[in-house]
């Protein structure tokens, strides 16, 4: 009997520090648990200060709007050059920076949108077929120059196409820093893109605030296609998002080259205030260009 009660009080003994033993090892779990998501708290916090100093200075560098003199009078008027479509009679196009020339004007556009929208295509039949080979392509972003001698001066068009995937997001405030106009695409067949255009418009207007914004609509060879009454509730969507945005709307087809040339020479008139005159379009059926 005796011995069965102190192997009683042996087990008993042992279980009791085994128990103690646990409560100590429970403890050091809970405080290293504790540390743990202290750290990790303040290293949230320190990746956050260093986001907000870095958005900082990315919104300091970016300087005061450019603003450009009126281009000088030459044998025609840029009005003139304007409606004929340039002065196109002996065009360069280079894709690997520009000449330092005292009558050189470098314009930055940007182009914001969805993935297989048709932004690249639209540069593409802007700058030329030919120089579809020799565009620069950078981690979520393509580039392509073209160079028109216009009113006396030559301007230099730096056109810069960011990628509409997740991994490109990085690349908006690279590509919008300096830009005189951003253009805001998307696919007129999809309606899911046009909803998106007010995200990519609130993000580039984190980096650049003087930036002429315009919105298109791509791919209007595919868009008449569609049934009327879809078509009506696109234009009217669209139409709404362009006054949200305080934008000009366009709609193109760079297969077609509509409205494609047109989009530039709506950009130059506005940056040089030149007398050309744009036509609202907002007849059922074709393509529309509703004014700001």
């Amino acid at each position: 009997m005796r011995h069965q009660e102190g192997s009683l009080d042996f087990h008993g003994s042992r279980l009791r520090e085994a128990t103690v033993k646990m409560a100590h090892l429970y403890r050091r779990i809970f405080r290293l648990d504790v540390r743990w998501s202290v750290l990790l708290q303040k290293v949230s916090v320190f990746r956050e200060i260093i986001r907000l100093i870095w958005d900082r200075f990315l919104a300091c560098s970016m300087g005061k709007p450019v603003r450009y003199r009126r281009l000088s009078q030459g044998s025609s008027s840029p009005a003139e050059e304007l409606e004929s479509g340039f002065d196109l009679e002996n065009p360069t196009t280079t894709c690997n920076g520009y000449q330092e020339d005292s009558d050189l004007v470098t314009l930055k556009i940007s182009l914001l949108g969805d993935c297989q929208i048709g932004k690249t295509s639209f540069m593409i039949k802007y700058v030329g077929d030919e120089q579809e080979n020799g565009r620069l392509e950078m981690a979520g972003l393509n580039l392509m120059d073209k160079t028109l001698s216009f009113g006396g001066a030559r301007i230099a068009f730096s056109i810069w196409d960011v990628g509409g995937d997740k991994r490109s997001n990085d690349q908006v405030p690279l590509a919008c820093k300096d830009s005189v106009a951003i253009l805001f695409m998307f696919d007129l067949t999809s309606r899911c893109t046009l909803h998106n255009v007010l995200g990519w418009y609130m993000q580039a207007r984190k980096w650049n605030q003087t930036a002429i914004p315009i919105l298109i609509g791509t791919k209007f060879d595919d868009f008449v296609m569609l049934p009327p009454d879809l078509q009506w509730t696109i234009v009217n969507q669209a139409r709404a998002y362009a006054k949200v945005m305080k934008a000009t709307l366009f709609f193109s087809s760079a297969r077609h080259n509509i409205n494609v040339n047109k989009i530039f020479k709506y950009i130059m008139a506005r940056l040089f205030n030149l007398p050309w005159s744009l036509q609202p379009n907002l007849n059922q059926g074709e393509p529309i260009i509703d004014l700001y």
